[in-house]
């Protein structure tokens, strides 16, 4: 048996990471069109021009998929807050949970990431993906609000900032906080006051 070859290892984890990207992108327009939750391997083998069983190398089933995506979206939900806050149009939470209740309110893969996720932590690597991305969304909050999350209390805030912003973002999407009344607008600003150093 040869030494390994480093550049055919690069050209084969290049071409497995764009291939990986391609289901991705698959996915995604399956996702677009039926739903994220009506999301199947199947169809994103369709849509992608692989056979079904391919899909199995990079994902062990549709809820490491639907993951994947998610922490994708995570990481998009990150870079909108930060350049929101780079900014400096108004105050830093204010700016970070416009642009996160945007995003979320435009987002079906989230909540059927919630249905993805097990019961108890895991540790594929899809999982570890989206929380890692998760924490990072969490930590450019901490930053908007100005406290830093060095404490328990302050990182419960900053988990209670973003559970908030995740129910205002369904609730605003069914046009349930409308009925109710409200505008996303004054509840980001109620929140901003609450949590704002």
């Amino acid at each position: 048996m040869g030494e390994p070859n480093p550049i055919r290892n690069e050209r084969r984890a290049r071409t497995r990471d764009a291939s990986r990207a391609a289901i991705l992108d698959s996915a995604r327009r399956v996702a677009a069109r039926d739903g994220a939750r009506n999301l199947s391997l199947r169809g994103v083998a369709a849509e992608a021009g692989y056979a079904p069983a391919a899909l199995y190398g990079y994902f062990a089933n549709k809820d490491e998929l639907l993951l994947a995506l998610a922490a994708d979206d995570l990481q998009s939900l990150s870079r909108a807050m930060r350049d929101a806050v780079a900014s400096g149009a108004e105050g830093k939470l204010a700016a970070a949970s416009s642009a996160a209740l945007a995003l979320l309110r435009d987002n079906e893969t989230f909540a059927a990431a919630q249905g993805a996720l097990p019961q108890e932590a895991g540790g594929s690597e899809a999982e570890r993906l989206f929380n890692g991305r998760m924490i990072a969304a969490l930590k450019v909050l901490a930053d908007a609000t100005g406290q830093p999350a060095n404490s328990r209390d302050a990182q419960r805030d900053v988990v209670l900032v973003a559970a908030a912003l995740t129910g205002l973002a369904m609730l605003a999407r069914s046009g349930r906080l409308g009925a109710l009344g409200f505008t996303p607008e004054e509840i980001l600003a109620r929140l901003d006051g609450r949590f704002t150093s």
